[in-house]
C-alpha cells in the first residue's frame, strides 16, 4: 500500500489541498483542489493532475461552513480517495516561524502555542494557517502533522539584511526583516539547476509575482536578501497591498485622517496596490486588457518598483547571472516579463521575444550574458518533501 502525504494551505476564507503519493523515490501529485467561500457560499472542487473533476459540491448561499466544517468535508472526501493508500502525514503552509523556527517542525500542542505568538506579526495569515492544525490535533491526533514556514528560507540572510535601524531592543523583541514566500523560493532554488546548472550555483534574482509579490536575491541557492520584511506588505506593490511606504504616511493617516490601526490595516492590505491605484481590479489580466489610463499607470508603477528593487538586490549580490520569473503573473504575463527584462538590459539580459511569448522556459537569447527563465513554482511539493523528510527521520 503506497504512502500518501496531504498538504493543506488554509486562508481566511478557503482551504487549498493537495495529495501526493510516494512511488519509489518520487512524490507524484494525485489530486488537488480547494474549499472556498467557507463563510459565505462554500464551494468544493477536487481534480486529478489532468484536470478531471474527482469531486465537487456547493452549499447554499449564506452557509457558514467555517474552517471546522470545511475540514470535516475534506477529511471525509480524502478518506474515500485514500482507501488504497496509507496517509503518513499532513504538511501545512504556515506563514510565520519567527526567529525560533528555522526549519519545518512536527506539530504538537506545545509547538502550536509557540506559533500562536507570531499571530501579531502576521494577523491576516497566521491564525488561519494554524486553525487546521489545531482541529486535526483534536480530531485525528494519530496522524503526524508538519508545519513548513514561509520565513525559514530567509533565516540565513546576513544580519545587516535583517535589521531595521531601530534601538537594539526592538530587534531582540522580534522587530526585524523576516522575508516571505520562502517555500516558493526554496522550490525554485531546488529546480533551477535542472534548467541552468550555472545559475543554480551563481547570483540569481527570483521574482515571485502574483497577487502577493516579492523578489529574492539568491547565491548558490541560498537567500541573501528579500524585498519583504517584517510583514508581507513591504516591498513591491501587489494586488491589493501597497508595498513599501514611508512610515510618515501612517502617522499622517492617524493624526490627520483619524484612522485607527484596523482602518490602516485594511487600507494597506486590502484597498491598495494594483486595485487601489487603478480603481479597476487587482487582477493583472484585467489591467493588461484595459485601455483605462489608470490601469496603465498602475502597471507602470508596478514595473518601476520591480526595476528599483532589482537594482537593490543586484547590489546586495554584487552582480547578476540569472533572473527567474515565477508565480501567477511571473509565469503567465508575458508583457510584464518583457518590460522587466528590457528595464534590466543594464544587467546583461537580452530578451528573446518569441520565447517570452511562448512562456519559455528560457526567455533570454543564447548570447545573453545574464540568463532569464520562467520556472513554475510548486510550494505544495516543497511542503510534501519537507513532510516526508521530517517524518522519515522521526
Amino acid at each position: 500500500m503506497p504512502d500518501a502525504i496531504t498538504v493543506l494551505n488554509a486562508g481566511s476564507s478557503s482551504i487549498k489541498f493537495s495529495l501526493f503519493i510516494q512511488r519509489g523515490d518520487a512524490l507524484e501529485p494525485d489530486l488537488r483542489g480547494q474549499i472556498e467561500g467557507i463563510y459565505t457560499s462554500p464551494r468544493f472542487t477536487a481534480k486529478d493532475p489532468s484536470g478531471k473533476v474527482l469531486g465537487e459540491k456547493a452549499w447554499d448561499q449564506g452557509t457558514r461552513l467555517g474552517h471546522d466544517g470545511a475540514l470535516d468535508h475534506l477529511i471525509g472526501f480524502l478518506r474515500g480517495e485514500l482507501s488504497d493508500h496509507r496517509l503518513v502525514g499532513i504538511g501545512h503552509r504556515v506563514v510565520h516561524g519567527g526567529m525560533e523556527f528555522t526549519q519545518p517542525v512536527r506539530m504538537d500542542v506545545a509547538t502550536l502555542k509557540a506559533l500562536e505568538k507570531f499571530v501579531p506579526l502576521a494577523p491576516l495569515h497566521q491564525p488561519h494557517n494554524l486553525t487546521p492544525i489545531r482541529v486535526l490535533l483534536e480530531r485525528a491526533p494519530q496522524v503526524p502533522q508538519v508545519a513548513c514556514f514561509d520565513t525559514s528560507f530567509h533565516r540565513g540572510n546576513p544580519p545587516v539584511s535583517q535589521l531595521y535601524a531601530l534601538p537594539a531592543g526592538y530587534a531582540e523583541a522580534g522587530v526585524r526583516r523576516y522575508g516571505f514566500h520562502g517555500l516558493s523560493y526554496e522550490f525554485i532554488a531546488s529546480a533551477l539547476p535542472d534548467y541552468d546548472v550555472r545559475a543554480g550555483a551563481a547570483k540569481t534574482v527570483v521574482l515571485h509575482l502574483g497577487n502577493g509579490a516579492s523578489m529574492c536575491a539568491m547565491e548558490n541557492g541560498k537567500s541573501v536578501a528579500s524585498t519583504m520584511g517584517f510583514t508581507a506588505v513591504e516591498g513591491l506593490p501587489m494586488g491589493t497591498r501597497c508595498g513599501s511606504i514611508d512610515p510618515g504616511v501612517i502617522l499622517y493617516l492617524m493624526d490627520q485622517r483619524g484612522m485607527d490601526a484596523r482602518a490602516i490595516e485594511k487600507l494597506i492590505y486590502n484597498q491598495s496596490g494594483l486595485l487601489g491605484m487603478s480603481g479597476i481590479s487587482s487582477d493583472m489580466r484585467a489591467l493588461l486588457a484595459s485601455e483605462d489610463p489608470r490601469a496603465r499607470l498602475a502597471l507602470d508603477v508596478f514595473v518601476y518598483r520591480i526595476r528599483r528593487e532589482l537594482g537593490s538586490l543586484v547590489a546586495a549580490l554584487g552582480g547578476l547571472d540569472a533572473l527567474v520569473f515565477t508565480a501567477g503573473i511571473g509565469e503567465k504575463a508575458a508583457p510584464i516579463r518583457d518590460r522587466v527584462c528590457r528595464d534590466a538590459a543594464w544587467t546583461g539580459v537580452e530578451l528573446d521575444p518569441a520565447a517570452n511569448s511562448n512562456h519559455g522556459p528560457r526567455i533570454s537569447t543564447q548570447q545573453s550574458r545574464t540568463a532569464a527563465w520562467v520556472i513554475p513554482t510548486n510550494e505544495e511539493l516543497m511542503i510534501a518533501r519537507h513532510t516526508r523528510r521530517l517524518l522519515g527521520s522521526a
